[in-house]
């Protein structure tokens, strides 16, 4: 490039909603400064819609936005081929001078009009039309309300760039590790006799600065091939040592007179697929990612700029990413290169989320899938050169022709063999399939139950581990992805040919299977995709961060359903207690990833908050970026990082005496050795240690994966229940780990003497209220209609939105609840230590129980422990109450005590309900009649 023109500003604006003007003879009465988008300035008639599943877009336009503007061209600039380069926007149509110039789609990749011959010195008219609403795809989560919101304007550079008579196009550059170099290939556009290439380079972030010496190339050929050497002591770019080169490449005459140059920010490095997992640079590697569908609340677009990219990114590196997967979408090339800075492994995926065909099928559209082989190619040309950009994917959940998909990998292979390709995400879902040129398989299961991620939607069932099984640390998937060979529960083969329901976007579809091999055993690296999705209730401090012109209306209508209810006071508390059991959901789901061997990576859904599609708010960080408070980033990287302890327990409630027993095992993908160091184990209470010990740490010998120790110890004697701390360490490294136990005294009794315990409310139990004496109401669970099921877990994704597609499916409905508030201080639990929120001694309790309805009870009834329910429904849930009755007082809630009798953790709650309702604290304030009593448990 010679020089270029900013073409930012202040510009003519109209908006044309009917899109039937023309906009090269209407008169602006308004002006916009770009870059930027009509809804982010504000322009164009106020919304008034409110969206309640996602945020909303106050001044949404659609339809065409004129942008125009007058230029002065210098004379020495008249007549040089430039172009007018327009780094993102929408369908864009240019005039200059009112003469059509052309029209360019592309979502993913800078638009660039070719002005070939120049433009003449003076004053000229540029015209841009942008349309938000003809696209040649539906674009996903580039233009989704769920998403970024299908904004209209042009974001990031306009300028034009003008060049010489010769000069450079399309340069790419292919590091080649072995021979320490980089492969440059360009277009040399001009006469290329007496023209010399001069490269040159530089490292950009390190400490120590490498300068490889500068290159000197002949050109011979309009095809420029060349060959430039870094040196033996060339550095090398992965995640844990990101080191960027800025290559600069200078085009000169015989004179030595500069016609062109350009510089390109790349780095070395080699990223593969190796058996089950991916390296780089020969050493393995463990994708550890996120989500990502440029979710930007405070502009409604993806920023252009690198240090908000190196922001972002560094926020997801300080709790242990290293990778990043765009769903349906492509980030700016800012996010590239702060990746390429910090050291992130990136994933662009074409937006595209539908079923690919062939011209076979009768619903083949040619155009549309032309369209998107294209943006593929544009994509690759555009951002390929960056060393985070290691892969990509053919779009999300995607079904349709196996041959179409093959080929399109094959064919983006042979043009670009820098990254790895796959399929798609999550493609033909019930019934997957790896084909042949996927190098890579994202997914969720291998079949029906062959499952290898801890929580799925109620629609999508079986559930998972995280959701269903008794809490312990020993669950990975390594049988489920490599079976044995005799194993026969695998069907996937058996749903080839049956049409079959699946969840698409936020409905659902009829889709025909069409199922590989009778049992599916991958050769490639297995990606866990969207992993996660524990929700949390909203924080409605957050409303007020939304200053630009997106809005959180469908938070402002949840928080008046809440206060609706009369649960307002509440919503600060659920909003704590439902997301500290979401964090520890988290730390199981991603600890079961961690443990399993054959797993080459996973794909969180997600680190932030996703704002539509319902509003699920399954991050620990909001839709800002910004913390929640449930868990520092310290704590969340001792279960996401390179260096991951892991303790193999079978549960996490113990008598006192009772063998605990646990494998040590450590998850290590680092290159520097642990030669030397030990393992630390303390079981701690109150910080005092109960028990402790140190093993050595065996020879890694290049495995990821070793058995530290097995630690073996009867828990201790407790007069009372006891919270305790298994800490693992190793010292002089920043590598521990810490796990919750909880222990009880043993041969407790639960004496019932004296206590008239009642499953239903029978005329016996009103005679006894009548006479001043005091009941114990435990209904079986079973036998209660005014009440939700009881269901430790917090719900999966967002209630509204999985509701629906449940119910358009007719499959059961999810229960939809997200945890427990509890009145830790009560003194019904001065023998039950229990926090505010949900924690392992009450998984078993809740699942034996209902939460029932108290949303018609006129009368102030506060639960002991309530159940927080989503805030779609916002039910009042009462798991455990206590009232006064006629003259008597009733501790009641649907619980299966006989059940609670078989477990410690049961049995101490029961002791303590007994030890709290024999003493003088037994003070119930709320009255009922018994009328109410009744219908509570109807």
């Amino acid at each position: 490039m010679l020089t270029k023109m900013n073409l930012e500003g202040n510009w003519n604006l109209h908006l044309d909603e009917k899109k039937s003007d023309n906009g090269l003879l209407t008169t602006y009465t308004d002006t916009i400064s770009l870059p930027n988008t009509t809804s982010h300035a504000k322009k164009g008639r106020r919304n008034e819609t409110v969206l309640v599943g996602s945020l909303t877009d106050e001044y949404l336009f659609e339809g065409y936005a004129w942008f125009s503007r007058e230029i002065v061209i210098p004379d020495h600039l008249a007549g040089k081929r430039c172009y007018l380069h327009l780094e993102r926007t929408r369908v864009t149509t240019l005039w200059i001078d009112g003469a059509l110039w052309g029209t360019q789609n592309s979502l993913n990749t800078p638009h660039r009009y070719e002005i070939a011959s120049g433009l003449t010195a003076g004053t000229h008219r540029i015209t841009i039309r942008v349309d938000n609403t003809n696209y040649p795809t539906k674009g996903g989560h580039l233009t989704s309300e769920d998403t970024q919101t299908n904004w209209n304007g042009i974001t990031g550079k306009m300028e034009l760039q003008f060049f010489e008579r010769v000069f450079l196009k399309n340069v790419q550059v292919y590091p080649n590790l072995a021979h320490r170099s980089f492969d440059f290939k360009a277009e040399l556009v001009g006469e290329c006799q007496d023209i010399r290439v001069v490269v040159s380079s530089q490292t950009l972030n390190t400490s120590h600065v490498h300068t490889p010496k500068e290159q000197i190339f002949l050109a011979n050929s309009n095809d420029l091939h060349v060959t430039y050497q870094l040196g033996e002591d060339a550095l090398l770019w992965s995640d844990d040592e990101p080191n960027v080169y800025k290559l600069h490449i200078c085009l000169q005459d015989s004179s030595g007179k500069t016609l062109d140059s350009e510089e390109v920010i790349t780095g070395l490095r080699e990223f593969k697929a190796e058996g089950d997992k991916f390296s780089i640079n020969g050493h393995k590697t463990f994708l550890r990612g996120k989500h990502d569908g440029l979710i930007f609340p405070l502009t409604g677009y993806a920023p252009t700029d690198v240090d908000e990219w190196i922001r972002i990114l560094g926020i997801s590196k300080s709790y242990g990413i290293n990778h990043y997967r765009f769903h349906t979408c492509c980030p700016p090339e800012a996010a590239f290169i702060a990746a390429d800075l910090l050291g992130i492994y990136m994933e662009p995926e074409l937006p595209f989320w539908g079923t690919i065909t062939d011209e076979s099928s009768d619903s083949h559209n040619k155009a549309e899938q032309d369209y998107l082989i294209s943006e593929g190619y544009a994509m690759l040309q555009a951002f390929g050169n960056h060393p985070s950009f290691v892969m990509m994917s053919m779009g999300n959940e995607l079904w349709g022709s196996k041959d179409k998909l093959n080929s399109i990998l094959k064919a983006y292979k042979e043009y670009d063999s820098r990254h790895l390709y796959t399929e798609g995400s999550n493609n033909f879902q019930f019934a997957p399939d790896i084909l042949t040129e996927s190098e890579f398989f994202c997914g969720v299961r291998f079949s029906k139950d062959r499952l290898f991620r801890g929580s799925y939607a109620m629609c999508d069932a079986p559930l998972g581990h995280v959701q269903t099984d008794l809490p312990n640390t020993l669950k990975d998937y390594d049988s489920n992805i490599f079976p044995e060979q005799d194993s026969t529960s695998d069907n996937s083969g058996k749903m080839e040919g049956q049409e079959i329901q699946i969840q698409y976007g936020t409905g659902s579809k009829t889709v025909t299977a069409d199922a590989g091999s009778e049992q599916l055993i991958s050769r490639v690296p297995v990606i866990s995709h969207e992993i996660g999705q524990y929700a949390t209730f909203p924080n409605f401090e957050e409303i007020k961060k939304y200053t630009g012109s997106i809005k959180a209306k469908n938070f402002e209508l949840f928080r008046e359903r809440l206060e609706a209810k009369g649960l307002g006071h509440l919503a600060a508390k659920y909003f704590t207690a439902s997301g500290k059991l979401a964090a520890v959901c988290y730390k199981e789901e991603l600890e079961a990833a961690f443990r399993s061997k054959h797993l080459a990576g996973f794909q969180l859904l997600d680190l932030q908050d996703f704002s539509g599609q319902g509003t699920a708010l399954v991050g620990i960080l909001d839709a800002f970026m910004d913390s929640k408070g449930m868990i520092t980033p310290e704590e969340w990287r001792t279960f996401c990082s390179d260096a991951v302890l892991l303790a193999r327990f079978s549960k996490y409630n113990y008598e006192a005496g009772e063998l605990f027993e646990a494998r040590i095992e450590l998850s290590y993908f680092r290159k520097k050795t642990l030669d030397g160091c030990d393992l630390k184990w303390e079981l701690l209470c109150e910080g005092n240690s109960l028990a402790e010990g140190i093993s050595k740490i065996p020879s890694l010998n290049g495995q990821q994966y070793i058995t530290i120790t097995d630690v073996r110890i009867h828990m201790p004697s407790v007069s009372v229940m006891t919270k305790v701390i298994l800490r693992l360490s190793i010292p002089d490294t920043d590598i521990y780990k810490t796990y919750e136990l909880w222990i009880y005294p043993n041969e407790l009794e639960v004496d019932w003497q004296g206590v008239h315990l009642f499953t239903e409310i029978s005329e016996k139990a009103l005679e006894l209220l009548e006479q001043g004496e005091d009941i114990m109401l435990f209904p079986s669970p079973d036998h209660i209609q005014n009440a939700v099921q009881g269901f430790y877990c917090t719900d999966f994704w967002c209630y509204p939105m999985f509701r629906s597609i449940s119910e358009s499916m007719n499959k059961e409905v999810p229960v939809g609840t997200m945890g427990l508030l509890i009145q830790k201080d009560h003194p019904i639990f001065e023998h039950f230590a229990t926090d505010e929120y949900s924690t392992y001694p009450w998984w078993s309790i809740v699942s034996q129980s209902s939460s029932i309805i108290l949303d018609h009870l006129e009368k102030d009834l506060n639960p002991l422990v309530q159940t927080i329910d989503n805030f779609e429904r916002n039910h009042k849930l009462g798991l455990l109450m206590e009232c006064r009755v006629l003259n008597g007082r009733v501790l009641m809630g649907a619980l299966h005590h006989e059940h609670l009798m078989t477990t410690v953790e049961g049995r101490q709650l029961l002791y303590s309900f007994l030890q709290y309702v024999k003493s003088p604290a037994y003070q119930p304030v709320t009255r009922l009649e018994v009328e109410e009593l009744q219908r509570l448990f109807s």
